[in-house]
């Protein structure tokens, strides 16, 4: 019988404790869910000891595929800086990556950056898709996600690139009309025009606050609500990247600005996987720096 090379199945079984099935496990690494299957158990079967639970409905790793798979994890992680070194040198990063973010952000934010990249590495092809769905990267076969706000997700690494601000603001009109609210009491007297989640979020003493809303629309289009701001028709709670240049031309006026909320993270996330596809960390390098450049100007 030909012997096992001692690495041959170490990524399948580590990709499938971290993935949580074997299918998952098959979309990260690019493979058949079979290839997958007999890689583990060859490796079970070389090893003598069982490292998983197999039912019809989930697998679950035992108390020593726990241990080995933390052993195996480091060595994979030292391996991953290895290549992850060689791959920052080469000077004409190529290959595929993909990624995922939100619509909006993508839009107005993310794509002017992607694109200059793109243009600076002409050789690495970007892949995009602009989701306001949190999609699974790992199940979805994705290289990388940009993330806002709290994260959720321990299974995967993840790295802050920057800040935006939420502002809470109307139109002069509007205020001229209604008045200008100096506490967060004054907002039930107003019209709030809300998104979907139907609540705001303040900053009072240090303190997170949340504050339930209501008014006359109710709607999950940011740049519909911002709209409707402009047109003098109520106030509104949005990230700066939709009524920043509005506030800065004066169309829209801050309000509550003692009150308001703390910044929320830009956050780079992908697998915590060897497989980490060429470009990834060239590409969080480069949006850490020029995204922290934006929000100092």
């Amino acid at each position: 019988m030909k012997s096992l090379h001692p690495w041959q199945g170490i990524a399948e079984f580590v990709a499938v404790v971290e993935a949580g099935s074997f299918t998952a496990a098959a979309n990260r690494l690019h493979i058949s869910n079979a290839q997958v299957s007999r890689q583990v158990s060859q490796l079970e079967q070389r090893l003598g000891i069982q490292l998983l639970h197999r039912t019809t409905r989930q697998v679950k790793v035992t108390a020593l595929g726990q241990r080995y798979y933390q052993q195996c994890r480091q060595l994979i992680d030292g391996f991953d800086a290895s290549e992850r070194d060689l791959t920052q040198q080469q000077s004409t990063p190529r290959g595929k990556l993909r990624l995922t973010a939100p619509i909006t952000f993508g839009e107005r934010v993310l794509m002017p950056l992607l694109i200059a990249f793109q243009q600076r590495y002409p050789q690495l092809h970007l892949d995009i898709e602009l989701s306001n769905a949190r999609l699974d990267i790992v199940d979805a076969g994705l290289d990388m996600a940009i993330r806002l706000g709290r994260l959720d997700d321990s299974r995967l690494r993840h790295r802050k690139l920057a800040s935006r601000n939420v502002y809470t603001c109307a139109s002069d009109t509007y205020l001229e009309q209604h008045g200008k609210p100096q506490t967060l009491n004054a907002l039930k007297h107003h019209n709030c025009l809300v998104g979907s989640l139907g609540y705001w979020r303040f900053s009072v003493k240090g303190q997170e606050k949340v504050l339930n809303v209501e008014g006359s629309l109710r709607c999950n289009s940011g740049i519909s609500l911002r709209d409707c701001a402009l047109k003098h028709i109520g106030i509104v709670q949005l990230p700066e990247e939709y009524v920043r240049p509005c506030l800065e031309e004066g169309a829209l006026v801050e309000i509550l600005s003692d009150y308001r909320p703390d910044s929320e993270g830009i956050w780079g996330l992908y697998p915590q996987t060897r497989w980490v596809a060429p470009g990834v960390s060239l590409l969080l390098d480069y949006l850490e720096a020029a995204l922290r450049t934006e929000n100092a100007t």
